[in-house]
């Protein structure tokens, strides 16, 4: 629970900070659309140090590294709340970027190294609930923060959580030694810095229309092939700083690949949603955060029965149905128009929301089930950077065919039927990550479960 507060306070902060642009804005006497680059510096931050995260843990050891990374980012928190200028604002939220790529994957090693392999599945259930609960609360948090009090107030909230965790990290979590042998791939962290950086803010460029588009689509190509030499390299290197040989693991790469490609479908859903709720249903940000907010209410529920599921049907079962299930509700959201009951709509929402829950909690323990503990910084390092890759891309893939579908279909504003359309294709994807699931074997991964079972 306090590796999943760190990881709350991270995602509070980078969702809720959406709706203190514009105020932002008028302060600083800037146009509205120079604002975006503080959502996308930090992004551009988190993507260039991801692949680091793991070998500084192994280096330093996770609870130094991981308190670090609160203190830094509760700092540059306070620094974005004090900042006068859009400059200050985006140096302070480069550092914050620095800080949150260091705290997820660093906690998930201390995750990994402190609890029991037949608790694994129980401890990912817990995990899961912030990174499904934070992207939803953030945006309504942040419109009633930014309605009742002002702006600065969205990072200075983060400053209490900080210093809690900070004493409670320090107090219950195990100081691990660091391995203070092992190199930096000095190549390696350059050709995945380029290659991520190009990605992540080629896609979000493409998403949010930051940069003409043959620009954008410059920036992803530079991402491909720093990709394409990475890989090269990591094959010959001695101590890659991304190890690929992870993949070689079954259990791992099925949720790697299968994992990605559902991320790609279901991520884009929050962002779809607001759309659908504020540009075509005419709500405000604060009403269509709440309406949105039941979707991260259901993780609750599933955390008290993510394990006795698993557990019933095992990995291979639970994965490929609640695969075509993730698709049908993620194409059920498409079919709201304005005339839809709202008590409809929270159902739908909620039921969603528990089997995307479901599905997360069993990949994250899946993931790892089978990572020998001498790889754990590494795998969790190859993960988090997959999922912030999977994350970007999904935004940005389903902006794009927003504007393909508005320019086939001639329309000059975003309808209902625009959105549902691309809700459909990402239910599809979703359903598509199943024929991934079944190249499980029926008891794969069963050692994080069924000894606590028994």
């Amino acid at each position: 629970m306090i590796i999943g507060c760190a990881l709350f306070m991270e995602l509070i902060d980078a969702t809720a900070v959406l709706t203190a642009l514009p105020q932002m804005a008028r302060e600083f006497g800037e146009p509205s659309v120079r604002m975006n680059l503080v959502v996308s510096l930090y992004l551009l931050a988190v993507a260039l140090f991801v692949p680091v995260s793991g070998w500084a843990a192994d280096r330093f050891g996770p609870r130094r590294v991981f308190v670090s990374a609160i203190v830094l980012f509760t700092l540059a928190s306070v620094a974005c709340a004090c900042s006068t200028s859009l400059l200050q604002l985006s140096l302070a939220r480069l550092a914050q970027g620095v800080a949150g790529a260091m705290m997820v994957p660093v906690g998930q090693v201390i995750l990994l190294r402190w609890s029991a392999r037949e608790n694994l599945l129980r401890a990912m259930s817990y995990l899961t609930i912030p990174a499904l609960i934070g992207p939803i609360l953030g945006p309504p948090l942040g419109g009633l923060l930014v309605t009742l009090l002002s702006w600065p107030w969205i990072f200075l909230i983060n400053v209490p959580i900080g210093v809690l965790g900070i004493g409670l990290v320090v107090r219950y979590i195990p100081d691990y030694p660091g391995a203070r042998h092992r190199p930096l791939d000095v190549r390696g962290l350059l050709l995945s810095a380029i290659g991520l950086g190009g990605l992540v803010f080629g896609f979000e460029a493409i998403g949010h229309g930051l940069l003409p588009r043959y620009g954008s689509l410059a920036l992803v190509g530079l991402g491909l092939l720093s990709a394409v030499l990475y890989v090269h390299h990591a094959r010959r290197a001695t101590h890659p700083l991304i190890d690929l040989s992870l993949l070689r693991i079954p259990t791992f790469s099925v949720s790697f690949w299968g994992g990605n490609l559902m991320r790609i479908g279901s991520a884009s859903q929050p962002f779809l949603l607001v759309l659908l709720f504020q540009l075509c249903f005419g709500l405000n940000p604060l009403q269509a955060g709440l309406l949105s907010f039941v979707g991260g209410a259901g993780a609750f529920l599933m955390k008290l029965l993510a394990v006795r599921i698993v557990s019933r049907f095992g990995f291979r079962r639970t994965l490929i149905g609640n695969a075509v299930l993730t698709g049908l509700t993620l194409a059920a959201t498409g079919l709201f128009d304005i005339t839809t009951p709202y008590w409809v709509v929270i159902v739908v929402l909620f039921i969603s929301g528990v089997i995307r829950s479901l599905q997360f909690s069993t990949l994250g323990a899946l993931t790892y089930a089978d990572v020998p503990a001498p790889q754990s910084s590494a795998a969790s390092s190859l993960s988090a950077m997959s999922i912030q890759l999977t994350m970007s891309l999904s935004v940005g893939v389903a902006a794009a065919l927003l504007s393909l579908i508005m320019v086939w279909r001639e329309h000059a504003v975003l309808t209902e039927s625009d959105i549902a359309l691309v809700m459909g294709l990402a239910g599809v994807l979703c359903v598509a990550s199943a024929l991934v699931y079944r190249r499980l074997s029926v008891t794969a991964g069963s050692a994080v479960y069924a000894s606590g079972e028994r």
